[in-house]
């Protein structure tokens, strides 16, 4: 029988714009819960969600960058890693070269 852990109350200061915001929201614990899962399934696996790299994980992200671009969705407008090494993804293709200025159609590292 597998044992269920215990929840726990985790608390967090809001301000009274966010008050105001959630006053209509009938379950504020559930529609919290369900948020802040949501974001932590959204987060960068890399930085995890700091918007900054160690000085290790800059070195891998510049070896990976080799053989990868960032470029633009040809589908749905996104920013998306390509590897120079696969196919093409049919759903959505990238338009090379689109981010940081790259020209002639060359991927952008």
């Amino acid at each position: 029988m597998a044992k269920r852990s215990k929840e726990q109350v985790l608390t967090f200061k809001a301000d009274v714009s966010l008050l105001e915001a959630m006053k209509g929201v009938r379950n504020r614990s559930e529609f919290i819960r369900s948020a802040i899962q949501a974001a932590l399934e959204s987060t960068c696996p890399l930085c995890m969600g700091t918007g900054i790299l160690s000085p290790n994980q800059k070195k891998h992200w510049d070896a990976f960058a080799e053989d990868h671009s960032v470029c633009e969705c040809s589908d749905c407008n996104e920013t998306i890693l390509v590897c120079a090494n696969a196919p093409a993804v049919r759903k959505h293709v990238s338009r090379v070269g689109k981010r940081n200025g790259a020209k002639n159609g060359e991927p952008t590292r």
